[in-house]
C-alpha cells in the first residue's frame, strides 16, 4: 500500500518529474526585467569560442585545433566567433550580444568542483560561502509569491540560500488527469504539512502550461521563455549546461556544444517575444583551458576564458578585452590565457544594471564589501 507521501510523489509525476540535464532554476521577483545565468560546467574553451585570430601566437599554440576563421564571423580586427554560433553572431550584429574575454573568477587552481563552487557562491576560495550569489541577488528585490522556483531535481549552488525555493521539473509521462489532481487536492486540503507542498507543485504546473517536456536545446529555450515571458512568471533564471570538458577530440565536441548553446539561446530569444527587450543573459564557465593543444586533440584545464552577455537590453556589438596576448611570456603560469577582467565584476555590474539596482551595492551584496574590483558597468541599458 502506498503511503500518503509516496502517493503524493506519484500523483505529482504527471505535473513534474526529474529533468536529468540540463537544468533550469527560476526565481520570481517584483520587476518586469529578466536576468538569466547560464553556467557552462566543465571549463569552456574561450580561445576557440571567441577566437583571437589576429594574435600571432594563436595558430602556433593551437596547431590543428586552431579555428579556421575564413568563414567565421569577424567581431572586430582581433576576434572572430566560432562558426557554430550562427544565431549568437546575428545577435551580435544587431547589438544584442557582447563578449568579455580574458575573464575569470578569483579561483586559480584547476578543479572543476572547487572552481564551480567559487563561481556559484561568489567567494574567493572553495566552500568559503554557504549560499549562492544568485540567491543573494533574489534577496535584493521585493519578492512576490515564492522567492524562487527550481526547474530541476536539485537546486544549484548559485541559488541556494535564505530565499525560499520550490521546484518544477518536466516529465515525459502523460499528464495526470484533472480528476486525479482534484482528488489529491481534497486529500491534502486539511493537512497543514503537505497542503503547501501540493499547492506549490500545482502553481508550478500552471506556470509550465503546455511547455514541452523534452530536453533538446530548442525545447529547453522555449520552455524557459514560456516561464519567463509570463507577466506572473519568474524573473530570474539559471540554466545549467554540461559537457564542456574537452580533453580530447575537441573540435567536433566543441562545435556540437556551441551549436546546442546557440540553438537554446535563439529559442529563448524567440520565445520571449516583447519581453526580450528587458532580458539579460550571462553565460560563463568555471575556468578556461590551456592556450596550447595537448597530445590528444584537446586542451587541458586552464584559467582565463570568455563570458557572453546577450539580450534585448544589452549594449552589444563589441568585445570587451584588456587582451594580455598569447606570447609565452604573457601566459599565466606559462600555460594559460592570463585573466585581466574579473568575472565577479562583470556579474555584479550586469546583474545590477539589468534589474535596476545600484551596481556598487549589488557587488557588495553578491561578492562582499571586500570585492577585488569595482563592478563592470555600461553593459546594459538602464
Amino acid at each position: 500500500m502506498l503511503s500518503r507521501r509516496k502517493f503524493l510523489s506519484v500523483a505529482a509525476a504527471g505535473a513534474g518529474a526529474i529533468l536529468v540535464s540540463p537544468q533550469i532554476v527560476f526565481a520570481s521577483v517584483a520587476t518586469d526585467r529578466r536576468f538569466v545565468f547560464v553556467i557552462q560546467r566543465g571549463a569552456a574553451d574561450g580561445l576557440n569560442i571567441v577566437v583571437p585570430y589576429a594574435d600571432p601566437a594563436y595558430a602556433n599554440l593551437r596547431g590543428a585545433l586552431a579555428i579556421d576563421t575564413s568563414n567565421a564571423p569577424k567581431l572586430d580586427g582581433t576576434f572572430a566567433l566560432h562558426p557554430a554560433l550562427a544565431q549568437t553572431a546575428a545577435m551580435y550584429a544587431s547589438r544584442q550580444a557582447l563578449f568579455v574575454h580574458a575573464v575569470a573568477s578569483p579561483y586559480r587552481d584547476r578543479s572543476h568542483f572547487d572552481g564551480q563552487n567559487v563561481l556559484e557562491t561568489g567567494g574567493t576560495s572553495p566552500y568559503q560561502m554557504k549560499d549562492g550569489w544568485l540567491n543573494r541577488l533574489v534577496a535584493q528585490l521585493p519578492a512576490t509569491r515564492e522567492n524562487a522556483i527550481a526547474f530541476a531535481p536539485t537546486v544549484p549552488m548559485a541559488l541556494r540560500g535564505s530565499a525560499a525555493v520550490t521546484s518544477y521539473a518536466p516529465s515525459a509521462l502523460p499528464q495526470a488527469p484533472d480528476d486525479l489532481l482534484t482528488r489529491v487536492s481534497q486529500l491534502y486540503d486539511q493537512d497543514a504539512q503537505l497542503r503547501p507542498l501540493w499547492e506549490s507543485a500545482m502553481t508550478a504546473r500552471g506556470l509550465a502550461g503546455d511547455a514541452s517536456a523534452r530536453q533538446d536545446p530548442a525545447s529547453l529555450g522555449k520552455l524557459a521563455a514560456g516561464f519567463l515571458s509570463r507577466e506572473d512568471g519568474p524573473r530570474i533564471a539559471m540554466i545549467e549546461t554540461g559537457g564542456w570538458d574537452t580533453h580530447s577530440a575537441q573540435n567536433a565536441r566543441l562545435a556540437n556544444q556551441l551549436k546546442a548553446l546557440d540553438t537554446m539561446l535563439a529559442a529563448l530569444r524567440d520565445g520571449m517575444g516583447p519581453a526580450w527587450s528587458k532580458t539579460t543573459v550571462v553565460v560563463a564557465t568555471e575556468f578556461g583551458r590551456t592556450a596550447a593543444a595537448n597530445g590528444t586533440g584537446g586542451t587541458d584545464h586552464g584559467t582565463g576564458s570568455v563570458a557572453m552577455v546577450l539580450g534585448g537590453s544589452v549594449t552589444g556589438g563589441r568585445v570587451i578585452a584588456d587582451w594580455p596576448g598569447l606570447a609565452a611570456h604573457n601566459l599565466y603560469e606559462a600555460r594559460d590565457l592570463k585573466p585581466t577582467t574579473s568575472l565577479d565584476a562583470l556579474i555584479a555590474g550586469t546583474a545590477g544594471e539589468s534589474l535596476g539596482l545600484d551596481p556598487q551595492r549589488t557587488a557588495a551584496a553578491l561578492f562582499g564589501t571586500g570585492a577585488s574590483s569595482r563592478p563592470l558597468t555600461g553593459i546594459v541599458r538602464v
